[in-house]
């Protein structure tokens, strides 16, 4: 399924970006393979220096962390900067020329004109998923730990069509657990969201006749309690009893959570389930050569997969009017995707690491990056 969003206006430039620094220079490189950016093994002192700055996908700040520091690590004379604001702001931002890179959970909108605005400051736009992981169904529920759910049911409790913990519903999911006769309190993010966004496309992939909304970045549905990122909204729903929501699976580890309903099976989220989506989805046609953007198989039937999946993009342009700008964003973005990178994240952030053959399919996009 296509994405959609209803964002336009561009805003002028980052601030509050967080730094994130490391002190080390031991560690092995696994990067792009330039001389001085990667494949040296660390015997080599880096020669890069300088400073750029990205914004966006707060799902991502777990794993931005371990990337930052690590190359860091790397290229101790580099500062990369990021603040975690949201997909939603995070494109605005970049397509407004304030930050050298950014992230995002979902691609630039062709619809919304978002693909035609960074194509004009660009050139060639270069989208890459660096960041897989399962968006977690998650909840706070005394004395219950996991539950099954049927697509069907996950939808109506977030269109508030069921609305106490022992509707029969749940209970036919769930025969062995004691549900509680309780409200249930649905917990949405209150800013535009990528993960909302892949949230409510699986909704309406998976259940479209329990989901009548219309697929974006901005929580539809009123009446619920709303939380602004990914750390707000995990924090509102363990500060109450009753609550659920969907969050990065990398801020859920404390909470209660979903077993999904795929084909004739119930399935934990996991690294490995959430992978399994990537590799049975297809890349958006009609895009640049280097615009990795893919259509996810949310409704998927394929065992063993986890189908409410996040696929976090960077993005960065392919041409740069600053050759030092295009150098520390293309050795950045090779670390993010090298095999060293994606350990990091997935130590971090609980996320997927991509397969050696996405990677080598990314680099090329990496490669391109250059000044005019």
């Amino acid at each position: 399924m296509r994405n959609w969003r209803a964002k336009s206006a561009a805003i002028a430039a980052v601030s509050a970006l967080a730094l994130v620094t490391a002190c080390s220079s031991d560690n092995e490189d696994n990067g792009n393979g330039d001389g001085d950016t990667g494949g040296n093994g660390g015997e080599e002192t880096s020669e890069l220096s300088g400073t750029i700055a990205g914004a966006g996908a707060s799902s991502q700040e777990a794993a931005m962390g371990a990337w930052m520091a690590g190359f860091n690590a790397l290229h101790p004379d580099v500062t990369v900067e990021y603040d975690p604001s949201g997909s939603g702001a995070g494109r605005e931002q970049f397509l407004a020329g304030g930050t050298d890179f950014g992230g995002t959970d979902a691609y630039f909108s062709e619809e919304e004109g978002e693909l035609e605005g960074a194509t004009e400051r660009c050139g060639e736009v270069v989208e890459i998923p660096v960041y897989v992981s399962p968006i977690a169904v998650a909840f706070n529920l005394e004395g219950v730990d996991s539950l099954n759910l049927s697509p069907s049911v996950i939808a109506q409790i977030f269109n508030q069509q069921i609305t106490t913990w022992n509707d029969e519903a749940i209970a036919a999911d769930n025969p062995d657990v004691e549900l509680p006769d309780s409200a249930i309190t649905v917990v949405n993010r209150s800013d535009p969201s990528g993960t909302t966004e892949n949230f409510v496309e699986y909704l309406a992939a998976a259940a479209p006749e329990d989901w009548p909304h219309e697929v974006g970045d901005e929580w539809p549905v009123s009446g619920g309690e709303a939380a602004q990122g990914t750390s707000g909204v995990s924090q509102a729903i363990s500060g109450g009893n009753g609550t659920i929501g969907y969050i990065d699976a990398s801020q859920a580890s404390e909470l209660g959570s979903v077993n999904v309903g795929v084909g004739e099976e119930f399935v934990p989220y996991s690294p490995e389930a959430a992978a399994s989506v990537l590799a049975v989805s297809e890349r958006v046609e009609g895009r640049g050569q280097y615009d990795f953007a893919y259509d996810l198989a949310r409704d998927t039937t394929e065992a063993g997969t986890y189908p409410i999946v996040l696929v976090s993009y960077a993005m960065a342009c392919a041409t740069y009017d600053d050759a030092a700008t295009a150098e520390l964003v293309q050795a950045f973005l090779g670390y993010m995707i090298s095999a060293e990178g994606q350990e990091a994240a997935a130590a971090e952030a609980g996320s997927a690491p991509l397969s050696d053959e996405l990677r080598t399919e990314f680099q090329a996009a990496v490669d391109a990056i250059s000044a005019a």
